[in-house]
C-alpha cells in the first residue's frame, strides 16, 4: 500500500466525518469553558473517540479533563496528536481552541480508520488548561509523552504559518497586606495595600523601557479594595512575564520580583508573591516535520506566510513549547480569519465558528494525518527529525524539572495547578 494511497484514504475519511467534526467544533465553541473546567468539551471529544470503537482513558495523568487513546502497530513509530479545548475569560473561544480540538480528533479518527494498514502508532491526547496552568507540562511530568517519537498539533490564526512564533512565559500573582483605617478620619492609622499594587505597576512600567525587544511584561489589578472611604488592607495583581527563552526568562523574573518587593518596602505592607509552578518554555520547532506539514497543507490549497518576515517581538506563548523540548514537535498555524482580525479578541471568536474556521478544521485534520503518515512511513524523515531535535537541544530532559525550582526568591508560593497561579498561554 503506497503512502499516497494512505494519505488519500485518510483525507477521504475526514471528508466523510465532516458533519460530525464541524458539529463538535461548534458545540465546543458554543459552550466555552475555562482551564481545568473543560468538562463538557472533554466529554464530547472522548465520547467521539469511543463512538468510533477506540478505547479511551478519561481523567488521565491526574487531570479530570485530560484523556488519552492509543492504537496501531507496536513495531512502528508513535506519533502523539494533541487537542486542546479551553477558552478565555470574557471572550470565549477567541483563541480558537474549538478548532484545535477537532483537528486533532479528526486526524486521529482518520488514522484509526486505516486499520491494519496504519504503519505506526497514534497516541491521541486531550490536553486541558493551555491558557493557564500549563496542562501539557502537567501531563508530561506524568509520562504522557514517554516513548513518543514526535508530537503535533495546529493552532488557528489570521495567517497560515509553518510555526507559531513563541517565547517563554511565567505568571505571577501578588497580594499585598496592609492595614484598614478610615480614609478621612484617621488615614495615618492605615497601610494602603492598593498603593503597593500601584507602586509595583508603575515600577514595572518603568522597567519596560529597559527590556529587550523580545521581552514582555503585562498585567492587571485583580483586587483593589472594598470602599473608597476605607484604606485598602488587601490588594492584588497578576502579571505575565515573557522572554526569548527559559534562560532569559529567569533573569527577567528576578527584575520583576524586585519591583514587587520594593513596593512592599515603600508602603510598609507585606507582599505575598506567588510565581506559577509551571513556566512555559519557548517553542523549539522541528523543521523537518514542519516542512512535511507545509508540503501536505499546500496540497490542500494552503499558502504560507514566510516566517522570516514576521516582525521581531511578535510572539505569544504556549505549553506546547514544553512538549517541544521533550520530543520533536510542530505547532503550525492555519488562517481562520482575515489578516486584520487579531487573536484573543471577541471578533476572532466569531471567525472560529465561521465557514473559514470550519475549513481549517478539515484542512488541519488532513494535514496532521498526512504528516503523521509521512513520519510513520519514512524512517529517513523520522531520523532526520530526531537528528534535528538532538542538534538543537539546549535543555536536557533531566534538567526540565529543575527549571521550575529556579524561582526568584524563597518567600513566594508554588501554586498547585488548581490554585491561583499557573502558566499562561497562547497568543
Amino acid at each position: 500500500m503506497s503512502l499516497e494511497t494512505l494519505k488519500k484514504d485518510a483525507a477521504a475519511a475526514i471528508d466523510s466525518m465532516k458533519a460530525e467534526l464541524l458539529a463538535l467544533s461548534h458545540a465546543i465553541h458554543g459552550e466555552p469553558e475555562l482551564a481545568l473546567e473543560e468538562f463538557k468539551a472533554a466529554k464530547r471529544l472522548s465520547d467521539a473517540v469511543a463512538s468510533h470503537d477506540i478505547p479511551v482513558q478519561r481523567e488521565s495523568f491526574g487531570l479530570k479533563t485530560a484523556y488519552v487513546a492509543e492504537f496501531g502497530k507496536d513495531s512502528g513509530p508513535t506519533i502523539a496528536i494533541l487537542s486542546e479545548y479551553d477558552a478565555l475569560p470574557g471572550v470565549g473561544h477567541a483563541c480558537g481552541h474549538n478548532i484545535i480540538a477537532t483537528t486533532g480528533l479528526g486526524a486521529t479518527l482518520a488514522l484509526a480508520k486505516l486499520g491494519a494498514r496504519l504503519p505506526g502508532r497514534v497516541r491521541y491526547l486531550g490536553t486541558p488548561a493551555e491558557e493557564r496552568f500549563g496542562g501539557k507540562e502537567i501531563i508530561a511530568r506524568e509520562g504522557a509523552f514517554d516513548g513518543a517519537d514526535a508530537a503535533m498539533m495546529i493552532h488557528p490564526s489570521n495567517l497560515n504559518l509553518t510555526t507559531m512564533p513563541c517565547i517563554a512565559i511565567s505568571e505571577v500573582e501578588v497580594t499585598y497586606i496592609g492595614r484598614a483605617a478610615h480614609a478621612s478620619a484617621m488615614p495615618y492609622r492605615g497601610l494602603n495595600a492598593l498603593d503597593a499594587v500601584v507602586t509595583a505597576y508603575q515600577s514595572i512600567a518603568q522597567l519596560r523601557q529597559h527590556i529587550k525587544q523580545t521581552e514582555r511584561i503585562h498585567g492587571i489589578i485583580t483586587e483593589g479594595g472594598l470602599a473608597a472611604n476605607i484604606v485598602p488592607e488587601r490588594a492584588s495583581c497578576r502579571f505575565y512575564v515573557r522572554a526569548f527563552d527559559i534562560h532569559e526568562l529567569g533573569e527577567l523574573k528576578q527584575r520583576v520580583h524586585h519591583c514587587f518587593e520594593a513596593a512592599a518596602l515603600s508602603t510598609g505592607t507585606q507582599a505575598q508573591i506567588k510565581w506559577g509552578s509551571t513556566d512555559y518554555l519557548d517553542l523549539k520547532t522541528n523543521w523537518p516535520m514542519a516542512e512535511s506539514f507545509e508540503r501536505n497543507a499546500k496540497m490542500l490549497g494552503r499558502e504560507f506566510f514566510p516566517v522570516k518576515e514576521i516582525p521581531a517581538g511578535f510572539a505569544g506563548s504556549t505549553d506546547m513549547g514544553n512538549v517541544s523540548h521533550r520530543v520533536p514537535s510542530i505547532h503550525p498555524m492555519l488562517a481562520v480569519a482575515p489578516a486584520g482580525v487579531i487573536i484573543h479578541n471577541a471578533e476572532f471568536a466569531k471567525w472560529a465558528a465561521s465557514d473559514k474556521g470550519d475549513a481549517a478544521v478539515l484542512d488541519g485534520a488532513k494535514a496532521l494525518a498526512m504528516t503523521a503518515l509521512d513520519l510513520m512511513s519514512d524512517r529517513g524523515l523520522l531520523d532526520i527529525a530526531k537528528a534535528d531535535f538532538d542538534a538543537t537541544a539546549d535543555i536536557s530532559k533531566s534538567a526540565l524539572a529543575k527549571l521550575y525550582a529556579n524561582h526568584p526568591s524563597d518567600h513566594h508560593g508554588h501554586a498547585h495547578p488548581h490554585g491561583a497561579a499557573g502558566g499562561c498561554g497562547c497568543m
